[in-house]
């Protein structure tokens, strides 16, 4: 996308966050809509958030506003379950008070995915900003062409969080984006205390689901702690519709510890307690926000050898086969020899680079051209 010559600068704006799945439910693209919005009230903007689930009266450690419209649904989705609302008569509600909230930006997450913000993204009534998170094909795309092309129409400025997400926009409507990145609030991991015992503890966080391989880590410490005096700990955050399978696979092993969807405290805590991280997806991930998220949190990573995952691992993860248990626990038994204070250190400072900050940085200068674009197109 081509860069505006000038640029339109504000003290504050008015910035609406449109999230099409719900806060209420786990998941990178709701992680990264708080974060935005925490950065930018920071900054003295005034923000609004629109997500589904007119049920959820959760706080998420935001000072933004935010508003949910509709009943959840949660549908297939890229390998996933989209945690949506199929409403339109909530959509037209979210319209409603966008529009009230009278915004300077309004800002889509994932826009063409139904249906909370499509309402508001064909008002088009202030400056639309998109961002991109998906990576691969399926029928999602194929089917509804000719309405994402359409709704394309009303985005001044595109972005997308990795050069995967960006091919899959590209080929799935024919839309240039600018390839930015998943930011995330670096210093929040580091803020708990260190606290480590004696044994070795590893964890995995994500969607208790196929693509995201924690039949891989279960098997690999099992095997592990078949045949070595020294056993590993593995700790299981998330939760999904594989969860009995994978507990069956983990068997009644003391050290596979199951223990749901974590708030984002306890998963910040988790990865201070932590020898290392596994990200141990097979597939389907745009981008390896968890990987830096681990680094952060001055831990070290072991993650699947995947598109996603190498642009952000650099050199500073070890990587594996995916969906290969021996190739995981030849990598964990490589990292917990290996690692270093010194190892950690550089990883962070890695982690540094997709800080919250920096990329909030990056999306003001696409506000501005959005704004621009938008009042010559008036």
């Amino acid at each position: 996308m081509a860069r505006a010559a000038t640029e339109v600068s504000f003290v504050s704006r008015r910035i609406a966050i449109v999230c099409p799945y719900a806060l209420s439910i786990y998941g990178g693209v709701q992680e990264q809509v708080l974060a935005m919005s925490r950065e930018l009230t920071a900054r003295g903007n005034d923000v609004l958030i629109i997500s589904p689930d007119s049920s959820d009266v959760s706080d998420y450690e935001t000072t933004a506003k935010v508003a949910h419209f509709g009943r959840l649904f949660s549908i297939p989705a890229n390998g996933s379950r989209a945690p949506i609302t199929l409403s339109f008569s909530a959509a037209n509600r979210a319209r409603k008070l966008v529009s009230e909230f009278k915004p300077d930006i309004v800002h889509f997450h994932e826009p063409f995915a139904p249906l909370v913000g499509w309402a508001i993204l064909r008002s088009h009534s202030a400056p639309a900003v998109g961002t991109f998170h998906r990576s691969g094909d399926g029928p999602a795309f194929t089917l509804t062409s000719p309405l994402l092309k359409l709704l394309s129409r009303y985005l001044d400025a595109r972005a997308s969080v990795s050069s995967q997400a960006e091919k899959t926009i590209k080929k799935a409507v024919g839309i240039e984006s600018t390839v930015l990145f998943n930011g995330f609030e670096t210093s929040r991991f580091v803020a708990l205390p260190r606290e480590r015992d004696g044994e070795v503890t590893l964890t995995t966080i994500g969607r208790l689901e196929e693509r995201k391989g924690t039949a891989t880590a279960i098997s690999a410490v099992k095997s592990h702690n078949s045949k070595s005096s020294e056993q590993w700990k593995l700790v299981v955050i998330g939760d999904g519709p594989d969860r009995s399978k994978l507990e069956a696979l983990a068997g009644h092993d003391e050290n596979i510890v199951f223990v749901g969807a974590a708030n984002d405290v306890d998963k910040r805590a988790w990865l201070r307690r932590s020898n290392a991280l596994i990200c141990p997806a097979i597939k389907g991930e745009s981008f390896g926000l968890v990987l830096l998220e681990g680094m952060a949190s001055e831990t070290s990573v072991i993650a699947s050898n995947i598109d996603g995952y190498r642009d952000a691992a650099g050199s500073f993860a070890t990587l594996f086969q995916p969906g290969s248990p021996s190739s995981l626990e030849k990598a964990i038994s490589e990292v917990l020899a290996s690692g270093t204070p010194e190892s950690i250190t550089v990883a962070r400072n890695h982690a540094e680079n997709w800080s919250m900050s920096r990329l909030i940085d990056q999306y003001e200068t696409l506000y501005s051209e959005a704004t621009l674009r938008f009042q010559a197109n008036r």
